[in-house]
């Protein structure tokens, strides 16, 4: 008989024993009350309380935590827009004790502050400007944060505006504006190579011109050079200037026929091919040249008679 009542025995000293010691994890702080009445804070590792008389009341992390929060506010130019803001806070753990008996609900304590700062500064910036200075409402939203919620063991470490939404019409005609600026700088840019292509086309158009007017300046200072040296070649023979200049533009007259016979795809030119053709096409040309000197003769004449 002793033996079973032995047994039971054993067992209930097992669990009172086990109701003596308890574990706390890593970066977790554990409050005990002792008849409801705050006694103590257990950190890490293997702790032990009284049974019946001290209990748990309650465990708080020591890690940094994230709470995101989602604003809708209004900008100065009345646009709606959603602000995600990113809270990092832990708790101090020289203050677990405020964290824990001072402040019921920390999240919504986060929240309400985060929601009065964002309200407060961005009505007073343009969409435009939400963007470009997401940075001082992080930092704004930190300040406000930090010293309020120091007083109750927290600590902010970093606040991230980590997202903006402007309504959707809003981002379409963002994107719009976005879009015919960037075709407008497209066809400014468009305009001026077709510009430059232009420039560059009658610049060297240009030269070309200028290229082949002087080669055919060349061409006949050397034809008029050779024409010299010719007509000195014949004189020293006994032939005279009148005689040379025949031989001459007979002789260019039948270069000119051999020239045409041998280009298979000239068209049909029809040409004097008699010696007399020659000496007609140089009594023509001195005929021609003798009335431009006369008619240049007479409007000088005409112009001195005018000016006296």
């Amino acid at each position: 008989m002793g033996n079973y009542l032995f047994i039971p025995i054993l067992f209930i000293g097992l669990i009172i024993l086990f109701k003596f010691f308890f574990i706390v994890k890593q970066q977790t702080a554990v409050l005990v009350e002792r008849f409801g009445r705050f006694q103590s804070i257990r950190n890490s590792g293997l702790q032990m309380k009284i049974p019946i008389v001290d209990r748990i009341a309650g465990k708080l992390s020591l890690k940094i935590q994230q709470l995101d929060v989602i604003v809708e506010t209004k900008t100065l130019d009345d646009v709606f827009v959603k602000l995600k803001v990113s809270v990092q806070y832990v708790v101090i753990k020289e203050k677990v004790y405020e964290a824990f008996y001072k402040l019921e609900y920390p999240h919504d304590q986060i929240t309400s502050y985060v929601f009065d700062v964002v309200r407060a500064e961005v009505p007073k910036m343009k969409l435009d400007d939400v963007f470009v200075k997401k940075d001082d409402i992080a930092i704004a939203v930190k300040t406000e944060l930090q010293d309020a919620m120091l007083d109750y063991g927290y600590d902010i470490i970093k606040t991230l505006v980590t997202d903006i939404d402007p309504d959707a019409q809003v981002k379409a005609a963002m994107n719009r504006i976005n879009a015919s600026e960037r075709e407008k700088i497209a066809a400014q840019f468009e305009g001026d190579a077709a510009r430059i292509l232009i420039v560059e086309k009658a610049k060297a158009e240009a030269e070309s011109k200028r290229l082949q007017g002087q080669g055919i300046a060349d061409q006949r200072r050397e034809i008029a050079r050779g024409l010299e040296e010719s007509v000195e070649v014949l004189n020293k023979v006994g032939i005279n200037s009148q005689e040379a200049s025949a031989l001459i533009v007979v002789t260019q007259h039948y270069d000119t026929l051999q020239a045409i016979g041998e280009e298979t795809n000239t068209n049909l030119i029809l040409l004097p091919n008699s010696p007399q053709a020659g000496s007609d096409m140089l009594n023509n040309m001195v005929a021609s040249f003798t009335a431009s000197n006369q008619i240049g003769e007479a409007m000088k004449q005409h112009n001195k008679k005018k000016e006296e």
